[in-house]
């Protein structure tokens, strides 16, 4: 059986590198968690590196911006990679055309942003749906009424014209707080669904573990080898089957997403966590209630 245990430190040692998850492990796009923000304190403290690993379709400065805000503080955490920067690169290179329609809010909009590291984004426009040569997907228009069943005209509309789509957050959903939001990775499954071409580029894709590693690397300035890097997430598709695809170990936070389906009251219930694992086709190496 998976071996669930009561705080990080309990394993801590064996890793020099932990990639930690953001929503539902660190913060719940409200507020910190105190006990996860003393936990990575703690790992820095004693020589660990965090690395943030997120599906957020916003560039790397956006997101820091965003736990700013929040409250994270930034001594914790050295190092940050989300999926919307590896998602830009493949924009940038030209592989979805110039030309794009896009589902998601505004706040999004630094996606488009050019960069000097990412020279081909000038190039990039944002017109409407029956000018695109693809559509990019950061999210809902308006995750706090919407469903993916709004959407289904826009996808028949894609669909029929053979648009590509680039999904920049794999992610379903998310806890805000205490509501359930959709993500873009709703949007994007829908559109599979319905025979249309999806493109990810966040967990549990190879993409956003290339640039993780790339980033870790340079910051460093030596490579890590894999055994002594731990993934931390409450994602079971996205978190802990992107850590099983990369052959890291990983840590499932099950008081997250999954905290009916695993039981967990303060930490999960072991049946209840071993059949939910079994149903979801995926293992983890360590599982515990929150972050701690």
């Amino acid at each position: 059986m998976t071996r669930i245990i009561t705080r990080f430190d309990e394993i801590s040692d064996s890793y020099e590198v932990a990639f930690v998850d953001l929503w539902g492990c660190l913060h719940n796009g409200v507020a910190p968690f105190p006990e996860a923000v003393a936990a990575l304190a703690k790992f820095r403290d004693q020589g660990g590196t965090v690395l943030l690993l997120t599906n957020s379709p916003r560039p790397k400065q956006s997101v820091i911006e965003q736990l700013d805000g929040l409250g994270v503080p930034r001594d914790i955490y050295q190092e940050v990679a989300t999926s919307g920067d590896s998602a830009r690169a493949a924009l940038a290179a030209g592989s979805f055309g110039q030309k794009v329609f896009h589902i998601g809010p505004e706040r999004d909009l630094p996606f488009f942003e050019p960069s000097d590291f990412i020279p081909g984004l000038a190039n990039i426009t944002r017109v409407p749906i029956d000018q695109a040569e693809a559509v990019v997907c950061t999210g809902l228009f308006d995750d706090q009424t919407e469903t993916p069943d709004d959407y289904a005209e826009i996808l028949l509309n894609a669909k029929n014209r053979g648009l590509k789509m680039l999904c920049a957050n794999p992610d379903i959903m998310v806890d805000l707080g205490h509501k359930r939001i959709y993500c873009a990775g709703a949007i994007a499954q829908a559109y599979a669904e319905r025979g249309g071409e999806v493109f990810y580029f966040g967990k549990p894709h190879p993409p956003i573990f290339d640039l993780a590693r790339n980033r870790l690397t340079a910051l460093l300035e030596r490579v890590v080898i894999d055994k002594k890097i731990i993934v931390i997430g409450d994602g079971i598709n996205t978190d802990i089957r992107g850590a099983l695809q990369e052959d890291l170990d990983s840590l499932f936070i099950t008081g997250g997403l999954a905290a009916a389906e695993t039981g967990t009251d303060g930490q999960p219930d072991p049946e209840k966590l071993e059949a939910f694992l079994k149903t979801s086709q995926a293992g983890t190496t360590y599982a515990i209630g929150h972050l701690r």
